[in-house]
């Protein structure tokens, strides 16, 4: 099996990769940073956030497992005392593969040129370089409201712990294939007015963000950050791709969020 280790490039995590790469050499692996089967993480949650989009063109055949050297993460959860282990469980016993929900973005331009496309593993914002973010917000081909705010947060499942939780968006389960839409203080008074609280869609709903005016816009892909101009639409909607995990023991989810936050 040909598998790549990802670092977070501190010292521990360095040091900690180049065990765990000796370690499965020794198993027979072999090292192949263009077409792993398995990335070990090694880092945080943004490590492996880094490492999915590395190989967002090849998650059909690329599985992920992460380790954490920093603070306990929802994607990085195996532990540097635990790397034996992994290492054996990786090398001797054939894993079992879960798949998360993905979300698709799809950025078209005034000037018709070709429409940009991007898969978020956590979420994507969007914000108004100039003043407040005007925007309308059609849901499944229908105007739903016209957002004014500092911004818009869509997240996945798995992303909802992260940004989405901060706004006061709801945790979902990450085996809801579904996207949720979240407001960053909306101005709501007689004359402008949203919904004012978090919305969830399923996997067969459309969101289309469209601007009311001709500004630059800063859109965010996890950790990516990129400047738009001359923005037709921004459609979001769960992807067909997802991500796959590569699961050796049981994950406890609500277990997770309970350490994180309580």
């Amino acid at each position: 099996m040909k598998f790549n280790v990802r670092s977070r490039g501190d010292h521990a995590s360095n040091v900690l990769t180049q065990r765990v790469k000796s370690y499965l050499e020794e198993f027979g692996l072999v090292y192949d940073e263009e077409e792993p089967e398995i990335v070990i993480s090694i880092g945080g949650d943004g490590t492996l956030l880094e490492a999915f989009h590395q190989y967002a063109y090849r998650l059909d055949e690329t599985s992920f497992v992460g380790v954490h050297t920093g603070h306990l993460g929802f994607y990085a959860d195996w532990q540097p005392e635990e790397v034996e282990k992994l290492v054996i469980h990786i090398a001797k016993t054939p894993f079992k593969i879960v798949e998360y929900p993905l979300l698709e973005v799809l950025i078209r331009h005034t000037n018709d040129l070709e429409t940009e496309r991007y898969l978020a593993l956590n979420e994507c914002t969007v914000k108004s370089m100039e003043g407040s973010l005007v925007m309308d917000i059609e849901i499944k081909g229908e105007q739903f409201e016209t957002f004014r705010g500092d911004g818009l947060c869509m997240s996945t499942p798995s992303g909802s712990t992260a940004y989405n939780k901060a706004l006061g968006g709801a945790i979902l389960h990450p085996s809801l294939a579904s996207i949720q839409l979240a407001e960053m203080a909306s101005i709501n008074n007689r004359v402008y007015r949203t919904i004012g609280s978090p919305v969830v869609l399923p996997e067969h709903h459309t969101c289309l963000l469209k601007p009311r005016s001709d500004v630059d816009f800063q859109v965010t892909l996890d950790h990516l950050t990129l400047v738009q101009k001359k923005v037709k639409s921004i459609q979001v909607r769960v992807a067909a791709e997802k991500i796959r995990f590569a699961r050796f023991r049981p994950f406890p989810f609500w277990k997770r969020v309970k350490e994180s936050f309580i």
